[in-house]
């Protein structure tokens, strides 16, 4: 069977629509892969070959010039995904959020193509709130999505939030060695995730400059690229060991490695957390209808996570966990524990099993 994936082009939209394309695939099924424009600048790498991009853009009710050619590019985008439609000729539609995937999955409601969403957040976003009450089903990566949309319960089903398959947990000293890192050292992975964030990048550095114990704690820390060449320059003049990357693609290493994890609370994060049980201080992103703080507070209710917001994160709130975490590592391994409380779904099969299901 045909199957259309179409996704944003963040890393948290395009990992769990990849995951699910190499799942359809190794079970006999053609799949095309459906981006953004701006998706082709996109640093996260695949060799999807089956892969098309549309033209799309951000609306607003403002009239101005910048929006007046984002009518314009997304009446285009409609266009070539109208093409993109009766040329594939699909028997179901998959969409994973994202204004993005407006026009395929309004083409695919129209010709009557068989449709299904899916949610990584637990608040869904814009795109998905509206698809919800036209598309066949509903995949939800959290129980309490349940919580925020209006439809029947018996469109929506929980599958989790599919992760690529190389993301698999391995033993601490090969992942410490993939590093060049030492075991018994406390090991902290900073990420902002695929785009970065100024924001933790200056709190954490801040924190690991001003810490007095710096022998005791060694650093994993993926920054994106508009940080990395002052952090680059900032971290080669402190007596402090670690590890800076742009981008990392072999997160397994990273998640393995790490005893504590500061991050931002993004969807696919959170399903990685889980899967890893790394201990986290969460730092939701405040925009975007503080959808990540709804993320945070499932692994904070596990005890699995604490949360800092982002207006009252500073460096010596940060300080002063790193001491409390090396001083009591109880602490740790009760949070990693935690994580035995969530459900172990295999996300992928699951949403596959779904999208055949419709067909």
């Amino acid at each position: 069977m045909r199957v259309l994936i179409v996704t944003g082009s963040s890393g948290g939209h395009i990992f769990p629509a990849l995951a699910l394309a190499d799942a359809l695939k190794n079970s006999g099924q053609k799949v095309q892969l459906v981006l953004p424009e701006d998706g082709r600048k996109n640093r996260i790498p695949f060799d999807f070959t089956q892969t098309k991009y549309i033209h799309a853009a951000k609306l607003s009710f403002r009239l101005n010039k910048k929006n007046i050619l984002g009518v314009y590019f997304f009446l285009w985008g409609a266009w070539q995904a109208l093409r993109i439609i009766i040329e594939f000729k699909p028997l179901v539609v998959v969409g994973f959020g994202s204004l993005n995937s407006l026009p395929i999955m309004f083409w695919a409601w129209l010709f009557r193509i068989k449709t299904i969403i899916h949610e990584q957040n637990v608040v869904g976003g814009r795109a998905n709130r509206l698809l919800s009450k036209l598309v066949d089903r509903v995949a939800i990566s959290f129980s309490q999505t349940r919580n925020y949309l209006n439809v029947s319960g018996e469109k929506i089903v929980l599958t989790g939030n599919p992760l690529r398959r190389d993301l698999v947990r391995m033993d601490k000293k090969e992942a410490l060695d993939f590093f060049n890192l030492k075991e018994g050292k406390f090991t902290i992975l900073i990420t902002g995730g695929s785009q970065g964030s100024h924001r933790l990048n200056a709190a954490c550095f801040e924190a690991l400059s001003t810490y007095q114990k710096k022998d005791d704690l060694q650093v994993i820390h993926i920054c994106g690229t508009q940080d990395f060449t002052w952090l680059a320059a900032g971290y080669a003049a402190l007596s402090l060991t670690y590890k800076l990357f742009d981008f990392l693609l072999q997160m397994q290493y990273a998640y393995s490695a790490a005893d504590l994890i500061i991050c931002r609370a993004g969807a696919t994060t959170i399903a990685e957390l889980q899967k890893f049980r790394v201990p986290a201080i969460l730092v939701p992103y405040p925009f975007a209808y503080a959808h990540q703080l709804a993320n945070a507070r499932i692994l904070e209710d596990l005890k699995a996570a604490l949360i800092i917001q982002d207006e009252e994160l500073t460096a010596e709130k940060l300080s002063v966990k790193f001491l409390d975490f090396l001083e009591n590592p109880g602490k740790l391994e009760f949070m990693r524990q935690a994580y035995a409380r969530l459900p172990v779904l295999n996300a992928a099969q699951l949403l596959a099993k779904e999208v055949l299901t419709l067909s």
